[in-house]
């Protein structure tokens, strides 16, 4: 039997026909996109707050810090999305300015975030690695939240099915070899319930450091690579339903490519960890002249 909860979900994704705007104010209109990207936002940025004091960080470092990365990973997160469709943004140029309407892609978000955490680190003489391991693991929140902006854009749906958590996509907003289709897979929602998982991991991880007070450089590279894994495998396996544009190479989409290339560099690093690892307990130990 279906938990009541999901049974709701299910009822609610396969009825509800959302609309991209949350209110107006005269001409001026509020997307729901924008409200669930703050709320991301909001509730990543409490999450490092939290982790801040754990590691006696200056007061307002996380603040200060926030505006930079909020920047640098809008800015990223546009700039990928508009080198993805090319084509079309060279059509109507104007259109790159029209953030409310989606197209902020989670790569670039991370390439312009992490630009302006190393051009603070540098700038304000921080440890830029565990700062890296305070956002990623507070990320993957804001991720979870900002996806519900892409279901009341009717946007990154998956293929047509026939499975009782089916969202209805209205026929503007379907490609047009899938018209005669009504439901589709909600790979927002995938995505927003993988990202929470993820949190939830790094989280978890992150109590287990501060509890065993094993505060070390290389515990901040490791949640990093956690973060990129975990993830990387999450889009990877969503990209093969999904049907957003995106460049194609080798028959795979471009997501995927740089997805498979942070997996192998994730366990390429894990691979030589654990190598060393065995080698240093399997090396004799020197004996001792009496």
């Amino acid at each position: 039997m279906e938990p009541k909860c999901f049974m709701s979900l299910t009822n609610f994704l396969r009825t509800f026909h959302p609309s991209p705007i949350l209110f107006s104010l005269g001409p001026i209109n509020i997307y729901w996109y924008g409200f669930f990207i703050v709320l991301g936002v909001l509730s990543a940025l409490t999450v490092a707050i939290i982790l801040e004091k754990f590691y006696a960080l200056k007061s307002d470092t996380i603040i200060d810090l926030s505006l930079w990365l909020i920047l640098g990973g809008l800015t990223g997160a546009r700039l990928y999305d508009v080198f993805l469709e090319w084509p079309y943004f060279l059509a109507h140029p104007l259109d790159v300015f029209k953030v409310w309407q989606g197209g902020l892609a989670i790569h670039g978000a991370i390439i312009g975030g992490s630009v302006a955490l190393w051009w603070y680190t540098k700038r304000f003489k921080h440890n830029f690695w565990q700062l890296a391991a305070i956002a990623v693991t507070a990320l993957p929140l804001a991720q979870a939240l900002g996806r519900w902006g892409n279901f009341f854009n009717q946007e990154l749906f998956g293929r047509p099915t026939n499975l009782p958590w089916g969202i209805p996509i209205d026929p503007a907003n379907r490609p047009w070899q899938y018209l005669d289709f009504t439901y589709f897979h909600p790979t927002f929602l995938y995505e927003a319930m993988g990202n929470l998982i993820i949190f939830i991991i790094l989280i978890s991880c992150q109590i287990w450091i501060i509890k065993k007070q094993k505060i070390i450089s290389s515990s901040y590279f490791q949640l990093l690579t956690f973060y990129f894994l975990l993830y990387s495998l999450l889009r990877f396996s969503l990209e093969f339903i999904r049907l957003d544009p995106t460049p194609i190479i080798s028959g795979l989409r471009f997501p995927q490519l740089i997805s498979i290339l942070v997996i192998i560099s994730c366990l390429i690093y894990w691979a030589l960890k654990f190598s060393r690892k065995i080698s240093q307990n399997s090396s004799p130990k020197p004996i001792l002249e009496k």
